[in-house]
């Protein structure tokens, strides 16, 4: 079997596809982007173009070796993107040809289905807990959302105090069993981190997200002594050496690798494997597509300290299209009692509606996060 063609179709909300084709008629499906860098990914991965066609898809780790190392220059968001997207492309052909599931290739799955939390949003602490109550409704056990808005290096005691009430008043909403998430985006630098982390203590949360940027990671060792709710980190390090020292560290409870961003399945497996050698949980980040779903879940088939799968069904970001409109056989994501099955079906297990795909990219994207500002005129972290 050789490599042929590779096709990439931008579409809404904010996502990117790439079908790679065989001369035996076997497709595989990957997704990759950076959100709001879509046409940067998209040329990336027709560059990785060159290397791949006429080649056997089956040697995966061979072609994802090249394509990391083979260009002297490697890593980071681009590039590691692209890779990622042809890396699940790759093992959705494999377990298409040899019609298993893919984590049935990595050794079988160790569960049958993962426990998934559910973003929940609003603009006041009234909305956001009313929110949260409908998702609980709708059976899910965790819940995350954003815990603060913009926040200066140094900043106010009401900015802290908002945002604890929001939390206050969702936990008070939910009851104390359920999980809650807490995501501060990168947003909060270390003085505040610190007080942040303390005062939300009280409410026995799931995790604290990103409470600084990965940049600035040393101060995470400052933070942990102020808190003993488990940190999470990774959505922005795109390799097994990006998560060498996190993991080193020690500093870090949860890591969150992105399958569209840091290196596929290939790489992510890598990921699980050093995180379970230092006693860290997986929950790899996903406000993706189903491509991208569905890769993260064979991941979680065969990884012991996977515990929860970040989804995208109904999130904030999603407009236009959700992530089952993609897709042929959308029963393959069956949520109930807060969990997700794991797909049976052969590669990646689902069906991308190739027609749909198509006709969507007719409209495509030109996604960009928001730009926000200080009270001041400086720039704020989204």
């Amino acid at each position: 079997m050789k490599i042929t063609k590779l096709t990439t179709y931008i579409v809404p909300p904010r996502w990117l596809f790439l079908k790679v084709e065989t001369d035996e008629g076997i497709v595989g499906w990957g997704e990759p982007v950076v959100e709001g860098r879509a046409l940067t990914v998209e040329a990336a991965v027709h560059e990785l173009e060159d290397y791949l066609i006429g080649r056997d898809p089956f040697l995966i780790e061979d072609h994802w070796t090249v394509m990391y190392r083979g260009g002297f220059y490697r890593g980071g968001a681009a590039h590691m993107s692209a890779i990622s997207g042809i890396d699940q492309a790759l093992w959705d052909i494999k377990g298409k040809a040899l019609g298993q599931p893919i984590h049935s290739l990595l050794g079988g799955k160790l569960r049958d289905r993962i426990k998934v939390y559910s973003w929940i949003g609003g603009d006041r602490p009234s909305d956001v807990a009313n929110n949260a109550k409908d998702v609980i409704a709708r059976g899910f056990k965790a819940i995350k959302l954003n815990g603060c808005e913009e926040m200066q290096i140094v900043d106010t005691n009401e900015k802290v105090e908002r945002a604890v009430e929001t939390i206050a008043i969702i936990r008070e909403a939910i009851g104390p069993h359920i999980g809650i998430g807490v995501d501060f985006h990168g947003r909060v630098h270390k003085p505040m981190a610190k007080v942040l982390a303390k005062e939300l203590e009280p409410y026995k949360l799931m995790f604290i997200e990103e409470p600084v940027l990965s940049e600035n990671k040393e101060a995470l060792r400052d933070i942990v002594n102020h808190t003993s709710t488990p940190i999470a980190l990774g959505e922005r390090l795109y390799s097994r050496w990006d998560f060498k020292q996190v993991l080193s560290d020690g500093y870090v409870d949860i890591i969150q690798p992105d399958l569209s961003h840091a290196g596929g399945i290939t790489e992510c497996r890598k990921i699980a494997a050093m995180a379970e050698a230092y006693d860290v949980a997986l929950a790899p980040h996903c406000p993706l597509g189903p491509i991208a779903l569905a890769a993260c879940l064979q991941v979680d088939a065969v990884s012991y300290n996977a515990f929860i799968q970040e989804q995208s069904l109904g999130i904030h970001y999603n407009t236009g299209n959700d992530i089952l409109d993609y897709i042929s056989n959308k029963e393959v994501f069956q949520y109930a009692d807060g969990f997700v099955s794991i797909p049976q079906g052969p590669g990646l297990g689902i069906e991308v509606d190739e027609a749909y795909v198509i006709e969507r990219a007719q409209e495509g994207h030109r996604w960009r996060n928001p730009i926000w500002r200080h009270a001041d005129g400086s720039f704020a972290e989204w």
